[in-house]
């Protein structure tokens, strides 16, 4: 079975060989972790669901908007799919309600299957028009067909199901979080989410018995084929910065977990709660950069032998590259003296190239695009997680991917991350910030990423972000700051006389002249750590409009 190219693959044998095995336990009511899910009750459940969703029309092909809070119903869908050959299409329910109607529109659905609120949405919103097949998780069939226990039922006892999918056959739509505008539907092929696992498997040697936190839903479906037990946490995925300590250590204390995956907001949560974590032994965030200092305090909090791993990718492709944290606490310095982020060295067998920065489309790869000796370019990647489209989207494609010829007259899709970002002489690739959030004055470009950790250092700065006012090339820099709590709208003259005074300390902070300061910057639905620097520069450029 594993020699078929699909992720579900791995889960008849898992069945066979560790039946009993916890795959996944969820939170029900009141945060009681009483409903859990073996190899063989996922993998014989979710055969069933294929079964009956075929008997629906969900076949092979097919695009099957999923619209399902992270329950035990979430993963069985998700691999019955998978097992089906259709097509899952994942958009982030908390994105702007226009832009959700905008993606599952773009995504032309023939199936929706979702939540009674979903159902209810999709009706009176006009989601997913197109959609002839309409199930619901609910009791009963109000808005929707038929209900998954219906399909279930008409499933169960059709023995196995595992569509011959091939390697380059649509596997998933995965919509990016839209936190540099509209979210755009990235096409996974079977290939992509095979190598996933392997590359994922070998880059943080991870074996098959784990226990694993995954704080992040999507990710939770990499735990079944990498043979771990799941732990779905008792919070909101949305809002992973609001999370409750205290209910995921008590989850981490009750089951072992011993690895954890979150973002940089929820890491600094816990980094803060400050509670100590014996039971890990590996810790992987992702979604952002996460600050040297939350890595340096959570480190404390883990065993001496535990690893803080922190991947750099996008929903485009991943991973690219990886840092282990005790490394990235050594350079900590060098990042708060403008050097940027370092991301690490590359996944194998990912190849990662910087090119001259452009904002047009590159329609083929030539070796005189390379940006070489220790210069920011925009960083690309060539390798098996690197997807080669969106959906319905040709003009983005045609900006974010260059067509590459290799010596052996074969060709492959090189992607453009949207990134900046250089090599030092030890071969580390360090991140400067996203190419469309750089900054281009009359003399110089600024990156955030070399910019906003210099001033992140003040003792009264929570965050701040570089933004840009007026058009690029004659653009004017400005550093919004996001003050700690407690500290008081009377103490901002002192702090910017401060900030102006700690930037003339370095080549580029120096040319950040103008400060102001905002209550709560806007961050990203997915992760919650990508600040929304577009919408600080409306903001920004009303207040100084105005001002």
């Amino acid at each position: 079975m594993d020699s078929v190219c699909n992720i579900a693959a791995a889960l008849p044998r898992l069945a066979r060989e560790r039946p009993d095995q916890v795959a996944m336990r969820c939170p029900g009511r009141g945060g009681r972790y009483g409903v859990s899910l073996t190899y063989a009750q996922l993998d014989k459940r979710s055969d069933a669901i294929a079964a009956g969703l075929a008997r629906r029309g969900i076949v092979r092909g097919t695009r099957t908007v999923l619209m399902v809070r992270p329950t035990p119903e979430f993963f069985l869908l998700m691999f019955a799919l998978f097992k089906a050959g259709a097509v899952p299409v994942l958009v982030d329910p908390g994105i702007d309600k226009r832009a959700l109607k905008q993606c599952l529109d773009e995504a032309q659905p023939q199936a929706f299957i979702g939540i009674p609120l979903a159902h209810i949405a999709r009706a009176l919103l006009g989601w997913a028009r197109a959609a002839r097949v309409r199930i619901t998780t609910g009791a009963r069939a109000w808005f929707a067909d038929a209900t998954l226990a219906d399909v279930e039922r008409a499933g169960a006892g059709a023995g196995p199901q595992l569509a011959d999918t091939q390697p380059d056959e649509i596997a998933a739509i995965l919509f990016t979080s839209g936190s540099t505008g509209v979210p755009k539907g990235v096409i996974y092929r079977h290939r992509h989410f095979v190598a996933q696992i392997q590359m994922l498997r070998e880059a943080f040697g991870i074996q098959a018995g784990g226990v694993d936190l995954p704080t992040f839903p999507p990710f939770a479906l990499f735990d079944p084929a990498l043979g771990l037990t799941s732990i779905i946490p008792d919070m909101d995925p949305t809002r992973p910065a609001r999370a409750n300590p205290r209910k995921l250590i008590a989850a981490i204390e009750r089951f072992g977990v011993d690895q954890l995956f979150g973002s940089p907001a929820l890491m600094r949560v816990l980094a803060d709660h400050g509670a100590k974590l014996p039971s890990l032994k590996r810790v992987t965030s992702a979604g952002a950069p996460v600050p040297a200092e939350v890595v340096a305090k959570l480190r404390e909090l883990l065993p001496g032998d535990a690893q803080f791993w922190t991947p750099y990718g996008a929903t485009e492709c991943l991973p690219v590259a990886v840092i282990e944290g005790a490394e990235l606490v050594t350079l900590r310095e060098r990042t708060e003296h403008g050097g940027g982020t370092c991301v690490g060295r590359a996944v194998p067998p990912n190849e990662v190239r910087l090119i001259r920065v452009s904002d047009d489309a590159i329609p083929e790869w030539s070796d005189d695009l390379l940006v070489q000796g220790g210069l920011v370019g925009e960083i690309t990647v060539a390798g098996p997680t690197a997807t080669d489209a969106y959906f319905n989207r040709d003009a983005m494609t045609g900006l974010a991917k260059i067509r590459e010829t290799l010596s052996d007259g074969s060709e492959r899709i090189v992607h453009r991350m949207g990134d900046l970002g250089y090599y030092d002489r030890e071969g580390r690739l360090w991140f400067c910030g996203r190419k469309s959030q750089r900054v281009v004055t009359a003399r110089e470009t600024l990156c955030t990423e070399q910019i906003e950790p210099v001033f992140n250092t003040h003792p009264d700065v929570h965050r701040t972000a570089l933004i840009g006012i007026g058009a690029r090339g004659a653009q004017r820099p400005v550093l919004c700051v996001e003050l700690r709590k407690g500290v008081q709208r009377s103490e901002q003259p002192r702090i910017v006389e401060e900030l102006r005074h700690l930037g003339e300390g370095f080549v580029h902070t120096a040319k950040v002249e103008t400060f102001l300061f905002h209550p709560q910057f806007p961050v990203d639905i997915r992760h919650n750590a990508k600040i929304g620097r577009e919408k600080l520069a409306a903001w920004a450029a009303k207040r100084l409009g105005s001002s």
